[in-house]
């Protein structure tokens, strides 16, 4: 039983490879082929939990492949199946088979038919190897996957200026919730020295045991989990993003925000819930979270004027609740509760489009006003200040942008005196000179020498800083990113044990992304005149090919697993000492920021309105 849990991944994969062959003109074949292999996928996986549950239903485990083993490091994937992989497999291969059915026709002749089918596949793959992950590191690649397929699907309606906007909000979001996960793979190999599975996180002595002696590094690793999953299912203070996601087509909108990648925050909880179960302050903060964003969204979702939005902030509103059902440890109950409003949620946003026109005729033809009803609750100044509250969504994007996204665009102003030049003539020799350290740190004082790893991962902090409020040169962004991993790399190579093929491992799939994306900048700049990044270009119109290979680099860069630097962040970060928390703080917060300016030069290069005004100007919103 336990080799079969690879071939389901190998079938979503399989169908997405075969998609990316086949011709934009043929839409059946395009459609045939992702409903064909996610309703594969469905009975195969159906006969499967048959056979598991007549077989006992015990948990299965696989260790498949080991991509880099060290002294003192081990990255490899594991796969895990239990009820709860079991319950959100069948709910996501059901649903997702119903959406390509759906799609087929509702985007017939769209301009974006096959990109929409391929992505659909991508995701698909992602969230299987997400559900069926064995460790945060399987976990994680899943996870990013879901990310990037989130920003495309967002931005699906590329040529318009507010898909394209709101992608890029969503995807900041999900950045924040990677640096949880990023955190929690940290913590956990100081917590108990290896790459631990979660077949071995249910064994409750074996925690309990590292936990005693260690109890800080579990609080810190429950909050981190705890980010993630609230910036992934949208709970307080990340509510507001998920109606901006809404931009998307309705299909992409039903699958994503609707049902299954806004409830993998619920997955995450479920299936750490051994480790953080018998943190009693844990489980209060998280059925807290889960209270105040039920209440919250509840009362949002009454005001909204477009029935999108009134659906995801409704779904908010359930997964609050079933955030509350976990802290509790109704485990049952929880996938119970996401299955049914996984369901609901996606029948409500496929119907809408009918619902809305059927309503607008009946208003039309057959108005009669409302009448006043007393409340007998609240006094009226309470009542109408929550209402005041709701319409303005308790404020919570002006709060992610005071405390964000305007010390971080602040912050990149003050170093406007960064330029190409001035990184080249001083910050390269700087570099020279912390290299040469590195090789004669026997011959320097110790205290100095405790300090450099949190001074060069600062640098290069302030390089990504610099990188995502750039306005005019995106080579002046893409060079920062690329010089903030060589920071990083020069802060880590200081610690103990590191050796230069593990740095070459972190460094490779940088240079060859970074060499990729500069030399696509280069060629792009000689057929456009103008590529200043100071607002949306839309080259991707004119220039698809440099527009794919620039993302690609792009997502080489950002740790993203298509290069040996998603292995190596995770490397580095196990380099990190549990007392290093400044150096940690440091080279997560840059592993954020340079994901989000990354995408950021990519967004405003090759999306939204062309910056010609011989091509159409489409409505801003879908």
């Amino acid at each position: 039983m336990n080799d079969i849990l690879q071939y389901f991944l190998l079938l979503p994969l399989l169908g997405f490879v075969i998609s990316l062959l086949i011709p934009e003109a043929k839409e059946k074949t395009i459609s045939w082929t992702a409903f064909g292999t996610v309703f594969i996928q469905l009975i195969g996986l159906v006969i499967f939990i048959f056979i598991w549950i007549f077989q006992g239903g015990d948990d299965l485990n696989l260790k498949e492949i080991t991509f880099l083993k060290t002294a003192n490091y081990e990255f490899f994937i594991d796969f895990y199946f239990d009820k709860i992989s079991a319950v959100y497999l069948f709910v996501g291969a059901l649903l997702t088979s119903m959406i390509t059915t759906y799609s087929r026709y509702y985007l017939h002749r769209e301009k974006g038919y096959k990109r929409f089918f391929n992505t659909v596949l991508f995701f698909f793959f992602g969230y299987n190897l997400a559900i069926l992950s064995g460790n945060f590191e399987t976990l994680f690649i899943g996870w990013e996957i879901i990310g990037i397929s989130s920003f495309l699907l967002i931005a699906f309606y590329r040529e318009r200026y507010l898909p394209v906007k709101n992608a890029f909000k969503v995807f900041s979001i999900y950045r924040i919730g990677d640096v949880g996960l990023i955190l929690t793979m940290w913590a956990s190999h100081h917590l108990f020295h290896e790459n631990i599975t979660f077949m071995k996180l249910n064994n409750y002595e074996l925690v309990n045991e590292h936990l005693q002696s260690h109890s800080l590094i579990g609080v810190f690793i429950a909050l981190s989990l705890a980010c993630a999953a609230a910036a992934k299912s949208a709970q307080i203070p990340f509510s507001s993003w998920l109606p901006r996601a809404m931009e998307g087509p309705t299909p992409s909108s039903a699958i994503f925000y609707g049902s299954l990648s806004v409830h993998l925050g619920v997955f995450l909880m479920l299936r750490t819930y051994p480790f953080w179960e018998h943190q009693t302050s844990m489980r209060i903060a998280i059925g807290l979270m889960g209270l105040v964003t039920s209440v919250a969204a509840s009362l949002m979702a009454r005001v909204q004027s477009s029935v999108k939005s009134q659906v995801a902030y409704s779904s908010i509103s359930q997964i609050g609740i079933i955030f509350i059902e976990i802290a509790l440890g109704l485990e049952t109950l929880a996938l119970i509760h996401f299955a049914g409003n996984a369901f609901l949620r996606t029948y409500q946003l496929l119907v809408s489009p009918s619902v809305v026109s059927y309503l607008i005729r009946d208003q039309f033809y057959n108005f009669q006003p409302k009448e006043n009803k007393t409340t007998f609750f609240f006094p009226k100044k309470i009542e109408n200040t929550l209402y005041i509250l709701a319409l303005k969504e308790f404020n919570l994007e002006s709060f992610q942008n005071l405390i964000l996204w305007k010390p971080l665009k602040t912050i990149g102003k003050t170093l406007d005196f960064l330029n190409i030049n001035r990184v080249y003539y001083f910050f390269v020799p700087l570099y020279v000179l912390g290299f040469l350290a590195y090789k004669f740190k026997l011959n320097l004082p110790v205290q100095l020498i405790s300090i450099l790893p949190e001074l060069f991962a600062f640098i290069g902090l302030v390089f990504v800083f610099k990188s995502f409020s750039e306005r005019k040169s995106p080579f002046l962004a893409w060079i920062l990113i690329v010089l903030n991993h060589f920071w990083i790399a020069l802060a880590i190579v200081f610690n103990e044990k590191v050796s230069v093929s593990e740095i070459l491992v972190y460094l490779a799939g940088i240079v060859i992304a970074g060499i990729i994306g500069y030399v696509a900048l280069l060629k792009l700049k000689k057929m456009e005149m103008r590529i200043l990044i100071n607002q949306y270009l839309g080259h991707i119109y004119e220039h698809p090919s440099f527009a794919f290979f620039f993302l690609l680099a792009t997502l080489g860069i950002t740790g993203f697993p298509i290069t040996t630097t998603f292995i190596g962040e995770d490397l580095i970060f196990s380099h990190i000492g549990s007392n290093q928390v400044f150096l940690a703080f440091f080279v997560s917060s840059s592993f954020i920021v340079s994901g989000i300016a990354g995408i950021r030069i990519y967004a405003r290069l090759f999306l939204g309105p062309h910056v010609k005004t011989y091509h159409e100007l489409p409505y801003k919103s879908s």
